[in-house]
């Protein structure tokens, strides 16, 4: 387009002259200035007219394209670490991070998700001050430690996902997670009985990842459930459903992640485990595609 722009432009600027020229043969002296001036004004003209042309293409490709139904982002949510809570002692430590959530427009949710995780952190943080001037004042010697703090699970145009997890080291170690499920678009947090028509979907995922458990145990021996089919433990039982309000997130590929805690449903050396549920078995019971597809 650009090409055939300037090609028009020379060709009439090649007709010009040429007229120019056999008029200067049949012009007196006079009348030889006048067109020389005009001559020179249509140059002037031609690279003017190239520049202009030139810049107006440059600033054509430089525009971002988008696609009809792509949301343009007008807004940036963030999060980071507000406060950190430290103590380095020799046989006790502690490192709580809590994490600032900003740039939501609900100014509501953010202060009230933000209220939550820095009570929820300063808690964490005194109890365990209180627990070693406890140890301290019995006078006995114990080794103990405790750490949260935060990831982004999940951050798609749709969807945030911020983890909260707590461990406790003593003899042994325990770990506590807490996901938040955003929808940046419409700013609202999403429950897991958000998501369903009816509370049916806690048989049908319980008893798929009672499957998924029995299959994984299957093909490797190093795993290992508390469930029927399962070696049982008599501390801690079997499992049998997920609670009506079970930790979950919605991964990058907006499928349904069911969590549970370290000793929740295996041995500690399991550590918090997931499993993804597969959208098919679950569909007719989703309240619509939004969020799990």
């Amino acid at each position: 387009m650009l090409i055939k722009r300037f090609g028009k432009i020379v060709n009439e600027y090649k007709n010009i002259i040429k007229i120019s020229n056999s008029e200067n043969r049949k012009k007196p002296a006079r009348d030889y200035r006048k067109l020389e001036t005009m001559k020179a004004l249509i140059t002037v003209f031609l690279i003017v007219s190239i520049i202009v042309v030139g810049v107006n293409m440059v600033f054509a490709q430089c525009e971002p394209e988008t696609t009809a139904g792509t949301p343009v982002p007008d807004k940036i949510i963030t999060v980071s670490t507000f406060k950190q809570l430290t103590i380095e002692e020799e046989t006790f430590n502690a490192d709580i991070r809590i994490p600032l959530i900003s740039g939501l427009e609900n100014k509501e949710l953010e202060n009230s998700l933000n209220e939550k995780y820095l009570v929820e952190g300063t808690k964490i943080y005194e109890d365990f001050k209180e627990e070693i001037e406890e140890i301290k004042a019995q006078g006995l010697e114990a080794h103990l430690g405790i750490s949260s703090g935060y990831i982004i699970k999940t951050d798609t145009e749709k969807i945030l996902v911020i983890e909260v997890w707590v461990v406790n080291t003593a003899a042994s170690s325990s770990t506590v997670t807490k996901f938040d499920n955003i929808d940046k678009v419409k700013e609202i947090l999403i429950t897991l009985p958000d998501l369903f028509k009816n509370d049916d979907y806690i048989d049908i995922i319980s008893e798929n990842i009672k499957e998924q458990m029995l299959e994984q145990v299957k093909e490797d021996e190093n795993k290992h459930y508390w469930v029927e089919g399962v070696e049982e433990s008599d501390f801690f039982g079997l499992f049998e459903k997920i609670a009506p309000e079970q930790k979950f997130y919605i991964n990058e590929n907006y499928k349904l992640v069911i969590v549970f805690d370290k000793y929740e449903v295996a041995p500690g050396y399991m550590g918090v485990v997931e499993f993804e549920i597969p959208t098919d078995i679950i569909s007719d019971l989703l309240v619509n595609d939004e969020y799990i597809r």
